[in-house]
């Protein structure tokens, strides 16, 4: 699992990739890039209903009655896209990517927003 240090390390290696990777994505996946900052405004009505809530794994999960599953659909698609491109960047695992982004819209996610704890259970920030 490592030190914290080394933890936060390689959560910024990651980050900085995630960075690099968006900024030097070719055309088509410019697109994806696209996609996911004009579905931005229904996941943030989403989460703040408390219809929607951010995982553990770095996706969007449903906490209350499902609605627009289409873009919740949708957006974890991307995402998983995004999480894969960057695991073969820094020699991670999808998954991997996926947790510590899910640290990342963690605290970044304003109140109210829903979030898995890593021990699975939800909690409201």
């Amino acid at each position: 699992m490592g030190t914290p240090t080394s933890r936060r390390r390689r959560g910024l290696l990651l980050t900085v990739a995630a960075v690099l990777l968006l900024a030097a994505l070719p055309a088509a996946a410019q697109g994806l890039k696209e996609r996911m900052a004009a579905r931005l405004p229904v996941i943030d009505d989403l989460k703040a209903r408390g219809i929607v809530g951010e995982n553990n794994q770095g996706y969007l999960e449903f906490v209350g009655p499902p609605e627009r599953a289409e873009v919740v659909a949708a957006e974890n698609a991307d995402r998983r896209e995004v999480y894969a491109a960057i695991a073969r960047q820094t020699g991670a695992s999808p998954e991997a990517v996926g947790r510590q982004r899910a640290t990342q819209i963690a605290q970044k996610s304003m109140p109210g927003v829903r979030l898995q704890k890593p021990d699975g259970t939800w909690h409201t920030k």
